[in-house]
């Protein structure tokens, strides 16, 4: 790894050194010795599930993997789940401090199965049965040992003991637990788990800095668009009452209107899964996985022209906006975008095609701009399904200017927010290049290559103070 290259250049190398005869970790310090992960653990214990909780205070924390804060590779500090869990069945799984948890079933279409995070809290706990409790044995120190299962997740090794079925992965931890790595002694063990503790906080505050950066990005980005589509672009315009209270005052010569003058509406649907002709064709179905950008023309999905001609869904023309208007996304946002192709949609979404004399582009922004008051609409149905309360907002009291007004809106707020994204793309590189080199620390300190045993805390500067601040 070139990360890894550039350490070695800032931090010395052991003495000494042999070949581990371990594939993927070559030489390590000659002093340490090779064995399977397996002998450093006293065992790898499947978690439960319970049944449902009394709320009288004799519940149970059960840790699931939503709990884990990958990137500290701890436990976060809440929204933890409280289970029924019977005496007999806790009294093997109960945590105490310095276990380690594995993942065993879960993963994702971009992450694999295998995470392990350092159990370091005090309160009373089991695992669920998708996490499996590990206990590490006399001579081997728990945090050093997270480290080690984090070079190997970082570096993909569990995937050869990653079993699939029915779209979840699991974890075969016997086989895993049978990789074979290279140990110091205890004291070393502590010693180079100092060194990632002190080094690592300084890089996660560095990155904490970055992601509050981005959220004041994101705020600033929200800001300039609600106040261009609500209050227009000219300062000195005369203002008149919208007459909602939500909207405030709006430039005089705007239109009053609602949002079924503006658009003409279309569902969507789902065709059949059993008809293998009508999908993997090559019009995008787009769904609310799909909604993470500003502009469509693809999609996950893709059906047929057939499937289109014989099921519920349509094709969506281009410069219609998007918006998810049922599902659990709706807790903290409405997703909207515009279509840049044909493209079709599910059933938990619908499409606003503008009409009178709206432009598709300003539409977008315009959504967008009112999220905040859209979210307002969003309601739990009887099955606890979020939804968007179809007629409110069909009836939501808007204001627009004239066509020509609507793109020299979207000029100029394309042209801010354009600044503002690519402050938020250098932020979010910052952060990948920070954490690929807090990767490339543990894997570099826990296989050996550098050799920090006479490494002792550096006196923190008030600059650095500020930093970790």
């Amino acid at each position: 790894m070139a990360s890894e290259t550039a350490l070695s250049g800032k931090y010395t190398a052991y003495p000494e050194y042999k070949d581990s005869l371990v594939s993927g970790l070559g030489l390590i310090p000659s002093h340490w010795e090779v064995m399977q992960l397996k002998r450093t653990i006293s065992g790898c214990v499947n978690g439960i599930w319970g049944s449902e909780p009394k709320e009288d205070g004799s519940d149970t924390i059960v840790l699931r993997v939503a709990d884990f804060d990958r990137p500290r590779l701890n436990i976060k500090e809440e929204g933890y789940t409280f289970r029924r869990i019977g005496e007999n069945e806790k009294a093997t799984r109960k945590l105490k401090r310095g276990d380690l948890l594995l993942e065993k079933s879960g993963g994702g279409e971009k992450t694999l199965v295998g995470q392990v995070v350092l159990f370091d809290k005090n309160f009373e706990a089991v695992t669920s049965n998708f996490v499996a409790k590990m206990t590490p044995i006399k001579g081997f120190n728990s945090r050093f040992l997270n480290y080690v299962f984090n070079r190997f997740y970082s570096d993909n090794i569990n995937y050869c003991s990653i079993k699939q079925n029915t779209g979840i992965q699991n974890l075969d931890s016997a086989a895993y637990l049978a990789e074979k790595f290279g140990f110091p002694l205890e004291l070393e063990q502590e010693q180079i788990t100092n060194f990632l503790d002190h080094e690592t906080a300084k890089i996660d505050a560095l990155i904490d800095k970055q992601q509050q950066l981005i959220t004041l990005l994101k705020e600033k980005r929200q800001a300039v668009i609600s106040h261009a589509v609500t209050k227009g672009l000219n300062p000195n315009a005369p203002m008149r009452d919208s007459g909602a209270e939500w909207l405030g005052e709006v430039p005089a010569h705007w239109a009053d209107s609602e949002i079924r003058y503006i658009t003409r509406q279309m569902g969507g649907g789902t065709p059949s899964k059993e008809r293998p002709d009508y999908w993997n064709g090559d019009i995008p179905w787009v769904s609310p996985k799909d909604m993470k950008i500003d502009y469509i023309d693809d999609a996950q999905d893709k059906i047929t022209a057939q499937a289109v001609q014989e099921s519920s869904t349509k094709l969506i023309p281009v410069g219609s906006v998007l918006i998810v208007v049922r599902g659990m996304i709706l807790v903290h946002s409405v997703p909207v975008a515009l279509t840049k192709s044909e493209v079709t949609i599910n059933q938990d979404m619908k499409a606003l095609i503008p009409i009178n004399g709206i432009d598709g582009e300003f539409l977008l922004f315009f959504m967008k701009g009112l999220r905040d008051f859209i979210l307002d609409l969003v309601e739990e149905s009887a099955h606890g399904t979020k939804c968007l309360r179809s007629e409110a907002f069909e009836r939501m009291k808007i204001a627009t200017p004239a066509f020509e007004e609507q793109i020299e809106i979207v000029t100029q707020l394309k042209e801010k927010v354009g600044i503002v994204d690519s402050l938020i793309g250098k932020a979010n590189s910052g952060i990948e290049l920070l954490n690929e080199r807090r990767t490339a620390l543990i894997s570099a300190a826990v296989t050996g290559k550098i050799d920090v045993r006479t490494w002792q805390a550096s006196v923190t500067s008030n600059k650095e103070k500020e930093v970790v601040a």
